[in-house]
Order: structure tokens, then sequence, then C-alpha cells
């Protein structure tokens, strides 16, 4: 017969069993935890221990009148939980007992089994003190960990910003929303930071990690703010510097930096959006005159989308360089637009391309050249230049290395781009997560207050994985600008491959969470003063310029298949038997049933499985994909063709590719984490989005057989348990993201 009337040993345990027979994810390794703490515990008798073990067996579970016994108990005693205490359930089990002293080996089970308080706050019928976040973590460690190299620059940067100018209004008038950006650049040039990334010589500080930074805090303040910055110094003033030589950088660079000369960046046309080499501007060198002459030959060559085009004097134009009757290829020339009274000059037209889903603080526009005829000294000539006696002359003698090499100078605008993208979903989370943690909705006990969103766990699944995407894409993106920026390597191919799948993954991520955030904050999320309406229209295009989403991926892919490629034939027939070995090793294990349905938390949670699980499926996708394409070229289609039969499996490599490598660095980075309480958060924070990116792709590894539909159904619920054990320190999480107070103006998060 079942008894209510339990000894005070028994009693203490009553809720931590209570709460791990509420929990289907009950395993043997935490069946193990338990029953070792019991065994080792002083204060229990032998019975009690007997009684304690016998309730353990999971093939034979406590009655479920047991269960409503042990929850009468704990009502009827009247304690309190109370969500602020370090340990809450050891310390309601040490009131139940009417205990002076902490139980240690509580809390042993209480840590090892992430037990938090909303795992049982609503299976115990006792009243709950409820608490928005823990203290048991600093965020201004988290946002220390997040500036890293910039946090001087990037602490007096947030003073800078605080200041009524660049304060966020709701602005809806295009000419005058473009007037304040364009008083808010020229104010962040004269102070130099747009001149960051420029040599020391040119009122610059040679340090484009740091203008990464400060580029995606501009986000905060404003979506608008950050992209007309990024065209000014990062776009036209960068051109300048990455592919002009001396010549350009003492005339245009410092006053480009300090928008003394406002400039905009002319690559893309209307017919050939993302195909730069296809572009149809030319620009051909005239001998008797030393000029080249700039012109947009049919209807559709303009250029298109250009921002800064309104208030610019003059243009980076990218043209086909035509010499002596001979294409050269896409170069960069400057190209005035305007005089010093702002009257567009002879030859050229320029429109307005109108009002935008987003960032309408941003003067994008069209430009046509009618010959228009400028000094061949304006070709930016690093890469490919016109000599004295007219001849054209390149170190780089291979045409398409020549084209990427020039291409390859701007993936810093990729990175930033994708930084200024994860900002705008860093401020978007910070919003919803703030207000989650103020909004109160339902709860079945009319005594009590109703719960915040933020205790539901459905609302923890929706925004914790996300913030967990935010940690690990911001220090990938910070490792990413760190090696861009190493003058010691100076081929950027490889680079440019990983920042081509990044910039794809990060921006859609970016949209998919502000969406995200904008739904989880109901109402409140629709309107304009509560900013994620503008983030979710500003953010849009992200995905689009410095080079569509889908395009990136598969240039990312088929960097990706050259290595291969060198792979493959780098040692004739031993590589391929080499490759085809561990092909055949990772099948083996992938099928290995012990292996593909394996479930502890200790193999789940192990960062060796996740690295595992994105090796494999990286390598295989990409071996399919070559077996593919070289089947396709044996059977005489053609190589272009072939390529476009196996588009979808080009995205799916490049997506892989670029999640493997996040998580790589991502790890790296934890490794030099010395604080041991904040390097065990990230290694979860690190876990939690490991366990979603494969749940995620749950079909693709169901398919391959890597796991079972066992271990499939066990990851899905560790990524909402970890949703979950993290939930307490969600505001200290978002807090970390280092957003100014004075950028948070949505009322939603007062």
């Amino acid at each position: 017969m079942i008894t209510t009337d339990y000894s005070t040993g028994i009693l203490q345990y009553i809720p931590f069993f209570y709460v791990i027979w509420s929990d289907d994810l009950l395993s043997a390794s935490e069946i193990s935890i338990v029953q070792k703490v019991i065994a080792q515990d002083e204060t229990l008798s032998f019975e009690e221990k007997k009684q304690l073990g016998d309730w353990l067996h999971k093939d034979h579970p406590p009655h479920d009148e047991e269960l409503k016994n042990w929850k009468l108990t704990i009502a009827n005693s009247k304690v309190k939980l109370i969500e602020s205490d370090t340990y809450p359930l050891t310390s309601l089990s040490q009131r139940l007992v009417k205990g002076d002293n902490v139980n240690e080996a509580l809390k042993h089970i209480e840590v090892h089994l992430g037990i938090q308080p909303n795992h049982y706050n609503h299976l115990f019928d006792v009243e709950v003190v409820h608490e928005k976040t823990s203290d048991e973590y600093d965020p201004k460690m988290l946002d220390y960990m997040l500036k890293g190299e910039h946090t001087e620059v990037v602490d007096e940067f947030r003073k800078f910003l605080d200041k009524p100018d660049f304060a966020w209004e709701i602005l809806r008038d295009k000419d005058e929303f473009r007037n304040r950006v364009l008083k808010q650049v020229q104010l962040l040039g004269k102070a130099g930071y747009g001149a960051m990334a420029y040599p020391n010589a040119y009122g610059g500080t040679d340090n484009m990690p740091a203008y990464a930074a400060i580029f995606e805090h501009l986000m905060f303040v404003d979506g608008s703010l950050a992209v007309k910055f990024g065209v000014q110094f990062g776009l036209f003033g960068g051109s300048i510097q990455k592919l002009g030589t001396k010549k350009h950088h003492d005339v245009y660079l410092k006053d480009a930096g300090e928008t003394k000369l406002l400039g905009c960046f002319a690559m893309t046309e209307t017919g050939h959006g993302s195909n730069v080499r296809g572009i149809k501007t030319t620009a051909t060198y005239e001998k008797e005159s030393d000029s080249i002459i700039i012109h947009t030959p049919g209807k559709n060559d303009n250029k298109e989308y250009i921002g800064n085009a309104l208030h610019s004097k003059m243009a980076s134009v990218f043209a086909q360089l035509i010499v002596d009757g001979k294409n050269e290829g896409v170069h960069a020339i400057l190209v005035p637009l305007r005089n010093e009274t702002h009257e567009t000059l002879e030859g050229i037209t320029i429109e307005d391309n109108g009002y935008k889903l987003g960032l309408n603080g941003v003067d994008n526009g069209k430009i046509w050249f009618n010959n228009v005829k400028v000094p061949r000294k304006n070709l930016l000539d690093k890469y490919g230049e016109i000599r004295d006696d007219g001849s054209y002359f390149s170190s780089i003698k291979n045409p398409n290395k020549r084209f990427f090499t020039m291409l390859g100078t701007l993936v810093g605008g990729r990175i930033c781009v994708a930084r200024g993208a994860l900002g705008g979903s860093k401020m978007a989370l910070s919003i919803a997560v703030k207000y989650a943690l103020n909004r109160r909705q339902f709860n079945d006990n009319v005594k009590v207050q109703e719960d915040l969103i933020m205790d539901y766990p459905t609302h923890q699944l929706r925004l914790t994985p996300k913030i967990a995407g935010a940690y690990v894409y911001h220090f990938t993106l910070e490792e990413m600008i760190k090696r861009y920026s190493d003058d010691s390597q100076p081929d950027k191919r490889k680079i440019e491959t990983q920042v081509a799948g990044l910039k794809s993954i990060i921006t859609w991520f970016a949209n998919e969470t502000i969406q995200e955030c904008r739904e989880a904050c109901g109402g409140k999320g629709y309107l304009l003063e509560n900013r994620i309406a503008d983030l979710k229209g500003d953010v849009d295009i992200f995905t689009t310029f410095e080079g569509d989403n889908t395009v990136l991926l598969q240039l990312a892919a088929k960097g990706i298949l050259s290595d291969f490629q060198a792979e493959f034939n780098s040692a004739g027939f031993a590589s391929v038997l080499k490759l085809l070995q561990s092909q055949l090793s990772d099948k083996l294990t992938a099928i290995n049933p012990l292996y593909s349905n394996k479930v502890d938390a200790e193999h789940l949670y192990n960062p060796k499985f996740h690295k595992h699980a994105f090796d494999y499926r990286t390598r295989r996708l990409t071996y399919t994909l070559a077996m593919r394409i070289r089947n396709y070229i044996k059977k005489g289609i053609p190589s272009y063709q072939a390529f476009l039969k196996v588009q979808t499996h080009l995205l799916a490599l490049g997506k892989a590719y670029s999640v493997e490598l996040a998580y790589s660095v991502f790890c790296d980075h934890i490794d030099t984490i010395s604080d041991l309480k904040y390097r065990v958060l990230m290694e979860k924070v690190g876990c939690l989005y490991a366990l979603d990116q494969i749940n995620s792709d749950a079909r693709w590894f169901l398919e391959q057989g890597y796991v079972g539909s066992t271990k499939s159904k066990a990851i899905r619920q560790r990524v909402e348990r970890l949703s979950t054990e993290l939930r307490p320190h969600i505001e200290v999480l978002v807090d970390g993201f280092g957003i100014p107070e004075h950028c948070m103006s949505a009322p939603i998060t007062q």
C-alpha cells in the first residue's frame, strides 16, 4: 500500500524523483548519476537507499499513484519554490524537511542533470516566487568576450553614439530620412571612424577588424546608417584603397574617409545583377586624348541600386576595359558624377530608385553614362594598368585569376554585410527576450499571477537556439575578418570561399531570427516604435547585396570542389583509393546501429559527435557531387549544363560546409576562454547550436543512415531541453551582446 508518510531521508529526494519521472528524457546515464549520489549519501540509511533505488528502474517506474502522492506531500507542506535561489530544487527539498544545511548530494543531482525551474514550476502545486533571470553570470563579462581585441575602440564608439544625432526616430519621408543619415555619416567621418580600415597616412588606423565591429554597432542605431556608412567608407573608399595605387590614395583616400569626397560603388547593372563578369558598361581607352571613355551601351546596362548615388560626387565604376580593341576584362575607374554645386556632369544621368521595403535612409539610384571621358590616371590600376605608350599590362597574366583577385580584395565587404545582419538579429533577440521577461499570459492557478511568456517551453525553443547561433556566428566572423586582414596571407581564394558561404547562411539566419522575434512579440512586434519592423525591412536585402546568397553558395561549393579535385589528383591512384576507403569507413560507421541510435547525453553533448556529423555531411556531399558531375561529363554533357543539373546539390554542400566551418571556429574559440565557468556556458551554447543544426537537417542524416529514428528524436528533445536549461541565463546572454542602453529605445523593452 502506498503511503504519504515518508522518512526525512526519502522526503528530501521526493521533489527530485518527481521531476525525474515527469521528464521523458530520463536516460541510463542520468539514472547512473542519481544512483551514484544515493550510494554515497551518508545521511541515508540502508533501507532508505534501497527504497530510493527501487524507484530508479526505467523498466519498472513508480506507479502513477505514487507520483500523485509525492505531489500531494509537497503541496501539503506549504513550502515555496523560490527561483532566485542558487539551487532552487535543492532549497525546496531542504525547506520540505525543515533542514538548515544544504545537502551536497541533492545539489550534485540538480547541477549534473541540468534541472532548471522551468522543468518543474508547473509540476508542483506550490507558490512559485518567480525571477526573470539569474545572477550566476555577468553580462559585462560576456560583452568583454565578444568585444575581444576591440574593447577600447568599441567602448569609445558606444560613448560617441550616445548623442541626440544618433537617437532613433520614425522617419517615413525618404528625403528627410536621407538627409539625417547623411549628416550622421559625416559626423562619423569627421570623428575618424570611416577611415579606420585605411592606412595611418590617410587618417586611419589600418584596423579592418575594429571597423567591422563598429559597422555592426551602427545596426543598433539604424540599418540605413550602417549601409550608407559601408558604401561610403567600405565600398567606395575601400575600392580606392584595395584596387588603386599610391597616386589614387594620395588624392582621394583621406577625403573619402573624412566625407569631404562623397562617393558610390557602381558595379551592379540592371541586366546583370550577380554576374559581375558579364556587365556591359564599357571603358574604352582612347590613345589620342589619353582618356578612358565610359559608356552604357544598352537599355538595361545601366548601373542600378547604387547606394549614395544621389549624394555622391564620384563613383567607382566597374566596366569592361577595352584597350587597342581588346577586352581586358572588368576593371574599376573613378568617374566624377557632379560638380562643386552638386550639378550632374555632362553625359551622366542619375535617377532615384525610390522607396524600398527598407533602408529608405539610403539614396539608391540608377546611373547611365553617355561617352563620359575621364583621364587615364582614373583607372584603379593595382592589378591592371594602361602604360604611357597606351599598352595594357598586368602582372597577373591569367584573366580569370586577375578578375577573381580583384573581387577577392573586396571580401571584407561581405564580412561586414554578414556582421551587420547579425547585429540586426542581436537587436531583435534582445527586444524579444526583454519583452518576454515582462509579458505575462495564462496560468491554471487563479491564486498566483500569470506566467511570463519566457517560461513557456515553446517560447524558449523559438528564441534560445537563435541566441546560440548569434554567439557562434559572432566569433566566426571575428575570426574571418582577422584572417582576411592578415597581409602575410596574400592569396585570398580560400577566405573568399569561406566568406561566400558564411555570408549566405548568416544573412538567412538573421532574417529568420528577426521574423521569429517579430512573431514572439505578437502585435507589439508589429509596431514601428518597437524597432523589429524596421529591422525586418532593413535586413531583408542583406541576403541579396554583396552577392545573392544562392549564387554565393554555389561559388562556395565550387571552391570546395576545387580543393577536392586537388586532393583527388595530388597522388594519383593512391589518393583515389585512400578517398574511397575513407568514404567506405564513414558509411560503415554511419549504419552501425550502436552508433546511429546512441542517445545518452554524454554522447549527444560531445563536440566530437557534432564535428563528426558535420564533417561526414560535408565530405559525403562533396564526394557524391563530384561523382555526379564526373558522370554527366563522361556522358558528353558540357560542364556548364552538368553544373545546372546539380544546383540543389551545390547549395546543400555550401550550407553544410559553412555550418561546419562556423562550429569549428567557435569550438576553437571556446578553448581560449580561461574562465572555466564562462567556458562551460559557451560549451552549452555551442552544443545547442550544433544539435539544432543537426536537427534542422534531420531528413538528410536519416536518409544517409547516419542517425536512426531513436537518435533523431533524442536530438530534437535535447534541443528543447538545452533551450530550457539556458532559460535562467537568457537575459544575461542577450545583455552580453553589449547593445548600448541608449540604443534600446523600443518601449516594449522597458
